[in-house]
Formats: C-alpha cells, sequence, structure tokens
C-alpha cells in the first residue's frame, strides 16, 4: 500500500494514499503548510476514505473557504467519501448543508 502524502501542484492540494486516522494526523502539519493560495483538492489518487480523513479535507476546504476560495472542486471520488459526505450532511464541495 502507497503511504499518504500531500503536495502542492499549482493551485492544486494533491493527496496520494489511504486517508485513514494515522495518515490525518501525519498529514496535517503539511496540510498547513501547502494552504496559501491553493483552490481545489484532488483526490484521484486516493483509494479510501474514512472519518478522520474525511475531518482533514473537511477542515482543509474550510480554511480555504475561510480564506476567500469560495466553493472549493475536488477532483476524484475515493471509496467511502459518498457515503461519509451523505452521513455527515456534507455537500460534494465538503461545506455543511444547514438542518432543514
Amino acid at each position: 500500500m502507497r503511504p499518504a502524502s500531500v503536495q502542492r501542484n499549482g493551485p492544486a492540494l494533491v493527496f496520494a494514499g489511504e486517508l485513514d486516522r494515522a495518515a490525518a494526523q501525519h498529514l496535517w502539519p503539511a496540510t498547513l503548510r501547502a494552504l496559501d493560495g491553493a483552490q481545489r483538492l484532488v483526490l484521484t489518487d486516493v483509494p479510501r476514505v474514512d472519518s478522520a480523513g474525511l475531518a482533514l479535507l473537511v477542515a482543509t476546504a474550510a480554511r480555504l473557504r475561510a480564506a476567500g476560495m469560495g466553493a472549493v472542486a475536488i477532483e476524484g471520488a475515493p471509496a467511502g467519501l459518498a457515503e461519509l459526505c451523505a452521513a455527515y450532511r456534507l455537500t460534494p464541495t465538503l461545506d455543511y448543508v444547514p438542518a432543514s
């Protein structure tokens, strides 16, 4: 299995490897360092996301929105992402759906 990583590629934060609890903890500092000016999250090389990985992605997207990026584009759909987004009431851009 490929170790989890995050790299900056132009305006994209490119994640690779499984985003699980251990990966989320390990990647958080590198993700914070790479945030400035990022506009999208690329998940095409991420095979699976668990709830901790989702938390990393949601926090990253929220910080980008707070920095003025507006809606954050997400590229790729790893296993588990759609189900977790539905369970936690998240949009495809990892923003919370307001309670009705």
